[in-house]
């Protein structure tokens, strides 16, 4: 643990640290910081760092796998329930048992293949208008093709409810001509696929193989119930719906309903999905807006979407053995104060340099940033493979957050902290409080491209 300490330290002296003021994400002004701040904020990273029994090993991952084969070290347990106990660290057991044979498209994606074909049934249209008129609980079965002509919504006090093996397809289109799945705050969507008959939502025409950078050829699966934000005034617009649209609002306002319960996706693979909603804004694999606790989210895989794989705004939803895979943007992303708990989850980007942004991109708060309940969300056992164009993590605007007896393999660039100069409360005070957390992780083969950058950096 003492070299990886002088070799963390090492890396950050030598590469460009930096502590610079912002009006957004993308405009930075550098300010220069004292020695003395930078050298504080290092040490003191790096000794938790050291402390918390984070290390640079080598998996050995096998051609083909993302299975560990070397000794990782011991793994710690995490009080909260939700989590199931395990010996290894990184999203696969290395004692075999792979939760993600058979029904998704990485299996045969990480074999060098494109996505797994399927068969559908009998073509059936459905708009919104089909929707409204369909009665409180909707039936799709396995026997039809359900093509998605725009917008649909699952509207308040209705049940999708679809079958095991059923295929939903989106029309391609932009703007007002997109395509996507919307459940609505009191809605619900009961997709209850088995490892042999996964749910499959993909673009219209698709029949499986294709390539597994085929992006943007319909929207997503969006979700939105009336969990808890921490945004003003407690009650948000999803992205790329109007705001006149009152279905597309999520959150709970004043009375948040943290155990609100959206439905049950189990077993659901969600495909070359995020076409242009608007300029520059795109539809992300699975959105979760306002998410409650009561919804069920296991086995659901995200691949080849052009924005981010997965995003939450808010809420307290939990999941397992989650996918976001061959993604455009970022694969895992958080606002608004999301603090949910995630286990067995996998991250893996397209090789190919500027295919994808960041592993995790994790904002805690929009308006205000500073505002509660802070974002906390709890990943265990997550493996994530970047490429030599992108970054690990990066925490910014006030968010926290913990991941725990996971792997982190072929970055260019490591773990980003935002430590703002002037102003208490930042990802790095939220560090220092002890709600950002990295314990019992591997890092490897981190600085893989020709950035320079190191292993850490504490930004602004």
């Amino acid at each position: 643990m003492k070299n990886l300490h002088l070799i963390f330290l090492g890396l950050l002296f030598t590469s460009a640290i930096f502590l610079t003021g912002c009006d957004s994400d993308d405009e930075v002004t550098p300010i220069e910081p004292t020695v003395d701040e930078n050298q504080v904020a290092i040490e003191t990273f790096a000794a938790a760092f050291d402390a918390n029994n984070n290390t640079a090993a080598d998996p050995g991952f096998a051609a083909g796998t993302i299975t560990p084969s070397n000794d990782l070290g011991s793994t710690a347990t995490h009080p909260n329930s939700f989590f199931t106990s395990t010996s290894y660290k990184g999203a696969v057991d290395p004692s075999g048992g792979l939760w993600y044979a058979g029904w998704s498209s990485y299996e045969s994606i990480l074999e060098g293949g494109n996505t797994n074909p399927f068969s559908t049934g009998v073509p059936q249209t459905i708009t919104d208008a089909d929707m409204a008129a369909a009665g409180d609980v909707v039936e799709w079965t396995n026997d039809n093709l359900y093509i998605l002509d725009g917008f649909v919504f699952v509207n308040d006090g209705q049940t999708l409810r679809i079958e095991a093996g059923t295929v939903i397809q989106g029309k391609s289109g932009e703007a007002e001509n997109a395509s996507a799945l919307v459940i609505a705050r009191g809605g619900r969507i009961e997709a209850t696929g088995t490892a042999n008959e996964p749910i499959i939502f993909t673009f219209e025409g698709d029949n499986g193989g294709a390539s597994p950078n085929t992006r943007g050829r319909w929207g997503g699966l969006i979700i939105l119930g009336k969990a808890g934000l921490n945004s003003a005034p407690g009650i948000s617009a999803i992205e790329g719906i109007p705001t006149t649209e009152t279905r597309g609002l999520y959150g709970g306002g004043d009375v948040p309903e943290n155990d609100d319960d959206s439905g049950i996706l189990q077993y659901v693979s969600i495909r070359h999905g995020g076409t242009n909603i608007g300029a520059d804004n795109e539809i992300n694999g699975l959105t979760l807006g306002g998410v409650g606790s009561g919804t069920t989210i296991e086995y659901v895989e995200v691949v080849a979407n052009r924005d981010d794989g997965i995003e939450w705004f808010g809420g307290t939803v939990n999941a397992k053995y989650l996918l976001s895979v061959f993604c455009g943007d970022d694969a895992l992303d958080y606002d608004e104060g999301y603090r949910g708990a995630n286990q067995f989850v996998i991250v893996h980007q397209d090789s190919a340099l500027e295919s994808a942004d960041r592993g995790g991109e994790h904002d805690g708060g929009t308006d205000p940033e500073v505002a509660e309940p802070f974002a906390t969300p709890v990943f265990l056992n997550v493996t994530s493979i970047g490429n030599s164009g992108s970054r690990a993590i990066t925490f910014r605007d006030n968010a926290g957050g913990e991941y725990h007896n996971s792997i982190f393999s072929g970055y260019a660039r490591g773990i980003d902290i935002e430590n703002l100069l002037g102003q208490e409360q930042d990802s790095y005070k939220q560090f220092l409080d002890g709600n950002l957390v990295l314990t019992n992780n591997v890092f490897f083969n981190i600085e893989a491209g020709t950035t320079g950058e190191a292993l850490f950096t504490i930004s602004n």
